[in-house]
């Protein structure tokens, strides 16, 4: 299909299969971060997209469904590979990126003292590491949750009908299965892979609030934000916003609330470009549950 960029890539042992709907997502940056396209006629990097694109997001009506929702429906992908949400230079498994926080403004995620220590160790011993404690979960090909699911650089596609938005996604055959008819959460003790979300409806955006996320943890620090060791805990509240800018474009951002884990609330954002190919589909995402790369990432 056009515009179809299939990479493989090792990440803690595992192999990644990219699929990505520009070439600009299959681009290394050497030592810098590349050049991403502008969307939604703002700047393509986060921080400057997001200031420029809230604001064009305020006059702009979408369609609506023909129960009168206002229309996400669609492909979507990002762009980036986001395999560490911070600013960060080329590794050997990383290309060169800018922040994808917009809050705090310094664009680092604002951990607890003893958080900040275990990231750092978690980093540490990323690339070789000695215990299951160490290991990407990705290589476990567990489900991540709601945010940490949706903003890596697989197509996702929006689905709506008059109750629910579901949202589908190439990475882990994951579905993020949203009621919008104003039921309450699920009580406490029933924790879930994706976690429970409920959406509503602020004028032309869709606000997506995650609880009950599954505590996957050997010890603190097993729940990953990214490929880089950034983390969370089961006691995490997740609330993302997909907001119309054009046609084209969404905004998607995630605010990530954990006072177990962070000193204040902190959001990401960056663009959601509609996909145009006629042709294009969501492929297979290979990963299993009991794959070797775990046992090959802990071999001494």
């Amino acid at each position: 299909m056009a515009h179809r960029i299939v990479r493989t890539l090792t990440v803690s042992g595992a192999v990644w299969l990219l699929l990505v709907a520009s070439p600009v997502a299959a681009q290394r940056g050497q030592g810098q971060a590349p050049t991403v396209p502008p969307a939604g006629g703002c700047p393509g990097e986060p921080v400057p997209f997001y200031r420029c694109a809230i604001e064009k997001a305020k006059t702009y009506s979408p369609p609506s469904t023909p129960f009168g929702q206002p229309d996400l429906q669609g492909y979507w992908a990002h762009g980036r590979q986001n395999f560490d949400l911070e600013t960060h230079g080329e590794t050997y498994d990383m290309r060169a990126e800018t922040t994808a926080i917009v809050d705090p403004a310094d664009g680092k995620i604002p951990y607890l003292p003893w958080a900040a220590a275990k990231r750092d160790d978690l980093r540490k011993h990323r690339a070789d590491p000695p215990s299951l404690e160490y290991l990407n979960p990705n290589t476990q090909c567990f489900l991540r949750g709601a945010v940490p699911q949706t903003y890596p650089p697989f197509p996702l596609q929006i689905v709506q009908t008059p109750t629910h938005v579901v949202v589908l996604q190439e990475q882990n055959h994951a579905s993020e299965v949203v009621p919008v008819d104003g039921r309450p959460h699920l009580g406490p003790d029933l924790k879930l892979w994706m976690g429970d979300s409920r959406g509503h409806w602020e004028g032309s955006t869709l606000v997506v609030e995650t609880t009950n996320l599954i505590a996957r943890k050997v010890a603190a620090g097993r729940n990953w934000l990214d490929q880089n060791g950034d983390f969370y805990t089961e006691n995490v509240r997740q609330v993302q916003r997909f907001i119309p800018v054009d046609a084209d474009t969404l905004i998607y951002e995630a605010t990530i609330i954990d006072p177990t884990v962070f000193t204040q609330p902190w959001k990401l954002a960056m663009p959601l470009r509609r996909v145009k190919d006629k042709d294009f589909e969501l492929l297979e995402f290979a990963c299993h549950e009991g794959n070797k790369a775990v046992g090959l990432s802990l071999e001494r």
